[in-house]
């Protein structure tokens, strides 16, 4: 594949959206980026079809990466990279079983429950309970997760978090090890990756990326990412969400 140079990978709620999911600050950037050929790449904790809802609004036709790394998607390719939801649901009653503390899957919220935790209603919320390769859930208080992990672990089995939900995927499942996977299938071992994120679970994609970036929240960048900020070994976009998403976008990119 002989493509442009960039691609732009990019976690999409909270870091693109905002936690209204607007990402109209960015749309300038991502109409330079369409006019220049360099693929936007979304990699986020979305289904796909919450994605190719995203990439209408926006114009895009570039590969995609779903479910925190549990399929990759383009106009030709939808390959699954892990277990499917209906492997991994049984095991998320198992597992709190062996917790000792009930685990609510998302697609078990009810209509009220998804508006309040995840502000979304109606066919947004059946979108994005339409799962296929992941089983997100409202994680068990802090003091359990450590503990969550190891069982998950002893299953074969992962767990990541993001902002608001925690999600069960398949041992070795992640958005870093879809993006090389992505390269691979479009033969794009060389081309350099700008990969954008801001919670734990883009931790797999702002590993993998050439430049990465952390977009903060209104209150600071997520503490699971400070001390790579710290180092430098990630840059921090000037700005929360949308904004600084496009900030950190124009400079590095153009």
């Amino acid at each position: 594949m002989t493509g442009p140079t960039w691609w732009v990978v990019t976690d999409l709620d909270g870091t693109l959206m905002d936690h209204r999911y607007d990402w109209s600050p960015a749309a300038a950037v991502l109409t330079r980026l369409r006019q220049n050929g360099i693929p936007v790449i979304p990699c986020t904790s979305k289904t796909a079809e919450e994605v190719e809802r995203f990439r209408a609004e926006a114009g895009l036709r570039d590969p995609y990466i779903v479910e925190n790394g549990g399929a990759i998607h383009s106009e030709t390719m939808h390959e699954p990279l892990g277990p499917s939801w209906a492997e991994l649901k049984p095991q998320l009653q198992l597992l709190a079983a062996d917790l000792g503390e009930p685990l609510r899957a998302l697609d078990d919220l009810t209509a009220a429950e998804g508006d309040r935790l995840l502000g979304l209603s109606g066919d947004g919320l059946l979108q994005a309970q339409r799962r296929r390769c992941s089983v997100p859930f409202v994680p068990p208080p802090a003091a359990l997760r450590s503990r969550l992990q190891q069982l998950a672990a002893e299953r074969d089995l992962s767990i990541v978090q993001g902002n608001r939900m925690a999600h069960l995927l398949g041992a070795g499942v992640s958005k870093g090890r879809a993006l090389a996977v992505l390269k691979q299938r479009l033969g794009a071992e060389g081309v350099q990756v700008l990969g954008l994120g801001d919670s734990p679970n883009d931790l797999p994609l702002l590993e993998a990326a050439d430049v990465a970036v952390v977009v903060p929240g209104p209150e600071g960048p997520h503490p699971a990412l400070l001390d790579a900020v710290d180092s430098g070994r990630f840059q921090l976009a000037a700005h929360p969400h949308a904004r600084g998403w496009a900030e950190a976008v124009q400079r590095i990119v153009f």
